[in-house]
């Protein structure tokens, strides 16, 4: 009998989305004194700069994969992630994960060889308001002479295929046939670049991040949308769930939580690159984008 290769055990990331229009300043459009308070920040933020790729009809987003560049203040050269996400279905935003279906997702990854057998991806379940989603990440980190610790910005299209290409990983090359990540990459385009900022802060000893991405308006050519999302890490789905409650009921009582997923990944696609899409139209993917 053939040993049956074990599933991977994914850590915990739970998102809100924040009202901007409550928790910015409507000057600055940096958090207010009442968040800063709240979540205890310091006063200069992390600067992220963020693009994904993709073909002009979003063939790579639509099979469930995210190909990104991101540069972030304060270290060198560019970290490049491919991720591949699973739906986890049938979830209900009640404080508690079904383990059933969280299994479910797993064990469809474990089928397309993400096991336990694969140190070089992490798994995480992204748990949003309404939705939770298994994603399969493996990050690269590329050093450029050119850009320190300190340089912010990101390749144009020319250079980034080539950044995406040359670290391309097997899983993700040969996902649907042999090459297919790198004949997709090829003719790939720009989805961004956005300049995103995020707060490292406390609240009841837990560790958040507030990250505040300014996004194309939708229906308009000129202007951004702030998205505000808050997020904290654990290691156990059940802490997971219950602090997921707690800080849910807190951020209510503020008035600042808006019962939604914030979706930026798919906002980003929808809004950027060659064409815009709205809502679903376009996505195929059986999946459910979270990030």
């Amino acid at each position: 009998m053939a040993n049956v290769k074990s599933t991977m055990v994914p850590d915990f990331e739970v998102k809100f989305l924040l009202d901007a229009t409550q928790v910015l300043d409507p000057a600055s459009s940096k958090p207010n004194d009442i968040l800063r308070a709240a979540f205890k920040f310091p006063e200069k933020p992390i600067r992220m700069d963020v693009q994904f790729l993709d073909t002009p009809s979003r063939e790579i987003y639509n099979a469930g994969w995210s190909p990104r560049i991101r540069k972030i203040e304060g270290e060198s050269g560019y970290e490049l992630t491919y991720k591949k996400r699973y739906p986890i279905i049938d979830h209900q935003a009640d404080g508690a994960i079904d383990t059933g279906d969280l299994l479910t997702a797993l064990t469809v990854a474990r089928d397309d060889g993400f096991d336990t057998t694969e140190t070089k991806y992490d798994a995480q379940v992204e748990w949003g308001f309404q939705k939770q989603t298994l994603s399969i990440s493996r990050k690269k980190k590329v050093k450029k002479e050119t850009v320190g610790k300190k340089e912010m910005g990101l390749p144009g299209e020319e250079e980034s295929r080539k950044l995406l290409g040359d670290e391309i990983p097997g899983k993700f090359d040969d996902w649907s046939f042999e090459k297919w990540g790198t004949s997709l990459l090829s003719q790939a385009v720009i989805y961004g670049p956005i300049s995103a900022e995020r707060y490292e802060g406390r609240w009841e000893g837990i560790e958040v991040d507030v990250e505040i991405w300014p996004l194309r308006n939708k229906d308009t050519d000129t202007g951004t949308e702030n998205i505000v999302e808050i997020s904290f890490k654990s290691d156990n789905g059940n802490h997971a769930g219950g602090t997921q409650k707690v800080v849910g009921e807190y951020l209510t009582e503020k008035g600042w939580l808006v019962p939604s997923d914030s979706l930026k990944t798919q906002l980003i696609m929808d809004r950027y690159g060659p064409q815009e899409l709205d809502g679903d139209e376009g996505v195929t993917g059986n999946y459910t984008d979270m990030a």
